[in-house]
Parts: C-alpha cells; structure tokens; sequence
C-alpha cells in the first residue's frame, strides 16, 4: 500500500510553535543583508547628529526610499511605508527628544514590523478535524515539492503529526516520484501512484486514505506552471473545491523579487490564499518581496525556507526580522536555536569541568561542535546587536568551513593521550597530525595556543572564584602584560 509513519507518530498532538528539542532549522537569513547594510549607514549617522532638524529627518527617509526600492520593494509599498514614518518621525515631540535619532529608529522599527506582517508569527491552522488537509500551490520552479517535504518532516518531528503526502502533479514528468522520495526522507507516509488518475482523483483518493488510516494532516502538493494562465487556476479551484483545505499555501521564490509579489497577488486574488512560504531566503541580499508581500495580497508570510537541507523551514517572526534588518539582531532568535540544538546534560558537564580548570582537548571539539550544530557562524552573528559591522569585516571568508572544521579536523587526527594531554605534543606529533587532517603545521601550533590561552583563563577563574573575579575584575584574567593599570570592574 504506502509507507507508514514511523513509530510515536501517532503521540498526542503538540501546539504549533511548541519545541521538541528535536526539530532545529540550520539557515542564514540572506535576504535582507543588502537593505540592513544600507539602512545600517543612513540610522548611524542620524545618531551620530545629536540634535536632529526636520530636513535631517526628509533627508535619511529620502535615502531609506531608495533603499527600499533598490531592495525591489513594489512601489507603492515604499510610498506608505515612507508615509507612515514621515507623519511620526517629524513630529516635535520626535525632533526635540534627548536621543531623536534613536527615537526615528524606533518610528521605522515598528514601521517595518507592521510591513511585515505585525507581532509575532502566524502559525498554522491545526484548529481543525482530521485529517486537515494542507493545499501547496505556485509557479513551477519556486521550491514547492521540497517545501512539501520540508513542511512534512516539521509536523512529524516538532507537532508529532502523522502526515500524508500526496502529489497532485500529472504534468511534470517524475514529480509524484520525487514527492514520494522525500517522504521516505522526511519518515511520512506518501500516496501510492496509480496511473492516469486526474489531480482532483488523487486528492480525493488521498483525503479517503487520510479518513481511512487515521493520518492527522494531508499535504496536497498541486502541479505548477512556468506562468499564470486559467488552466493551472481552474485545476487548483477544482481542488480546492473537492478537498476544502484548511490551510491554501502559496510557495514563493524570495530571488524572483518583484514577480514574486504578482505571483501571490493573483493566486490569492484566484483562491484566496491563508499565508505564504518564502523560498531561497538564503540567496538573495534585498528581501523586497518579503517586504511587499503581505501589504500587496493581505496573507502572512507564515514559514521561510533559508536552505536545501530538509530541516531548513523557519517560523517567520516579523519583529525578529526587522530588528536584523535594523542591525538590532535577534537575541531570542539566538536563544531558542541554542536551546533547540545544544544538548544540555552535554553543557552542563562541560561547565563543571570549566569551572574545576580541567578543560581538555576533547571538550574543546565538543563545543565545536555544539557551536557548529546552531548553524553558520556568520548567521549566528547576523543575530546579535550592533554584529553588521564585523560580519562585514569578515567578509568571504568562509569562516565555518575553514575554521570550525578544520580545527574540528586537527583534533580528530590526535591520539586520546594528546587530546587529554596536549603538552605533549611536539614537532613530530604536530606533522603527523597535520598530515592526518590535511592542514599545516602552522594551523596546529595556532589551535594548541588558542586551547592554552583558553585554559590559562579557566584555571584564573577557577583559583579567584567569584568574589575574587568581581574583586580584581576581567583584568585579571588577561595574559601578563596585557592587563596593564585597568581597574576593576
């Protein structure tokens, strides 16, 4: 028949946005890199003024206009929004605040957010009886099968859902194939094929076997088009009408800019439409349709997908989004995915043996690893305060892969005596080790004295404690000489 759920998918049903603390969405929000880096520039300056006079004011809104629609956001997107902060910015109250420059940051803030979409993100519609069907529609091309699967394995893994896919593609050679590979990878079930079946046959065979086999939610993945035309909207109303889905989302590709927005205004203006997925977040530095899209078509934009691991599907947090875009990051961002990834038995043994100065080789590759589980460290970066700068600073420098891992490497490639006692590795042993990971002897001499300097500072914190640390202050933490007359903190 089809493949089965794995076992405890039938556990009771969590809320959606709960964590399991197995789901965890690895991803870099590119998308808006290019409109932070610009907007970034035009509020630092306006800070750096002090007193503010309105013409200050026209002028950083004219330059954040132009930011907004070199980003492609739809024109008259930017004509509001820009209305919206002018009405607010350059008020008296604003111009003779103490910090007026914070104050219009605040003003384009919550500006953003209302473009966005509001507080907080917008869930999926569980409200209803099972099975729930899910419809996927959009233009060929824009992610939608493996958004299918993507939205299948988060069900199964963060809401303990059984979830059936069923694709509804008769046009593109091999899709109902691909659909149902990605089920066996996302551990869901998938719709048998049966030949010469019609997209409206197949949903109502899927939604039966759903009522049948007990599944909780049905994902519909419809056929797409190169291109709008009748055919592909009368197809998918005849589904709609057939299936009444709970849920009527439209998949979207954030790198197509502003056809991404005509794209969702007329598949919501032909089917109303309950919320949006943005594809390809990851890949394209203006964010103009994510911008546009919720003022244009009046859905939310409820989940993003940011790469093409499956596991790579966010929540879509409108305040989160405009403080990364402000250059205010995303703290709770930062924290939740910490929480979602870092084992915590694992953090706690790691902080007992910090704290007693007894730190070794094989906790420094566990913390790697720990670090490099939250994702890239230029993301992780973009998700605290004031960062923009530095991850600029970095530039290409692929700082995960050349780092992370090859450290991560070097380690691997050390005897368990020299993980447990790096003092005794010396010139033979640092070419052999460098040899068996594929760096140089150079990179090994550098982790050995990043992993000294770091146990230096942990057996000074260990021998002062807390009260001695608070006494002497950071200082006394520093290499000799480095420390100078600093006072205490």
């Amino acid at each position: 028949m089809f493949t089965r759920s794995p076992p405890g998918a039938g556990a009771p049903p969590l809320r959606e946005g709960s964590r399991s603390g197995v789901f965890c969405v690895f991803g870099e929000f590119v998308v808006f890199d290019a409109l932070s880096d610009r907007l970034t520039g035009v509020f630092d300056r306006l800070r750096g003024r002090g007193a503010l006079s309105e013409a200050d004011v026209i002028e950083a809104l004219r330059e954040v206009r132009v930011a907004l629609l070199d980003a492609d956001v739809a024109l008259p997107v930017v004509r509001d929004f820009i209305a919206s902060v002018r009405e607010r910015a350059v008020g008296g109250e604003v111009l003779r605040s103490v910090t007026p420059g914070q104050q219009v940051v605040k003003i384009v803030n919550d500006a953003l957010i209302a473009a966005l979409g509001g507080e907080g993100a917008v869930g999926l519609n569980l409200a209803a009886v099972s099975p729930i069907p899910f419809l996927m529609v959009g233009l060929q091309g824009s992610g939608k099968t493996t958004t299918a699967g993507k939205l299948a394995l988060r069900l199964r893994e963060r809401l303990k859902k059984r979830v059936l896919l069923a694709s509804l593609d008769t046009q593109r050679p091999a899709a109902q194939l691909q659909l149902a590979q990605l089920a066996e990878r996302a551990g869901v079930s998938s719709l048998p094929i049966i030949p010469f079946q019609s997209p409206v046959q197949i949903a109502m065979r899927a939604m039966e076997t759903g009522r049948r086999e007990v599944f909780d939610v049905v994902i519909l993945d419809t056929a797409g088009r190169l291109s709008i035309d009748e055919a592909l909207m009368a197809e998918v109303r005849a589904i709609r009408e057939a299936t009444s889905p709970v849920e009527t989302l439209l998949v979207v590709d954030a790198m197509t800019g502003q056809d991404a927005v005509n794209t969702a205004k007329a598949f919501n203006d032909a089917l109303g439409v309950t919320g949006i997925v943005m594809t390809r977040m990851d890949g394209d530095a203006r964010g103009g349709a994510a911008l546009s899209m919720r003022s244009v078509t009046g859905a939310p934009i409820k989940l993003v997908g940011t790469g093409e691991k499956l596991d790579a599907l966010e929540d879509f947090h409108p305040e989160r989004v405009a403080g990364r875009i402000l250059g205010m990051g995303d703290i709770v961002g930062l924290v939740e995915r910490a929480s979602e990834t870092i084992d915590q038995a694992d953090a706690e043994k790691l902080a007992r043996k910090m704290a007693k100065g007894t730190f070794d080789l094989e906790d420094y590759a566990s913390q790697l690893k720990q670090i490099g589980k939250m994702g890239s460290l230029s993301g992780i970066l973009g998700m605290l305060p004031g960062a923009g700068k530095l991850k600029a600073q970095m530039g290409d420098a692929n700082i995960d892969t050349a780092i992370l891992k090859r450290q991560a490497a070097i380690i691997s490639s050390m005897t368990k005596k020299e993980k447990k006692t790096p003092d005794i590795i010396k010139a033979s042993r640092k070419k052999r080790i460098a040899a068996g990971s594929g760096t140089s002897v150079q990179e090994v001499n550098k982790l050995l004295k990043q992993f000294d300097d770091m146990s230096s500072m942990m057996k000074k914190m260990s021998k002062l404690g807390q009260k001695g640390l608070m006494r002497h202050g950071l200082g006394a933490l520093m290499p000799k000489g480095m420390s100078g007359n600093r006072r205490p903190f």
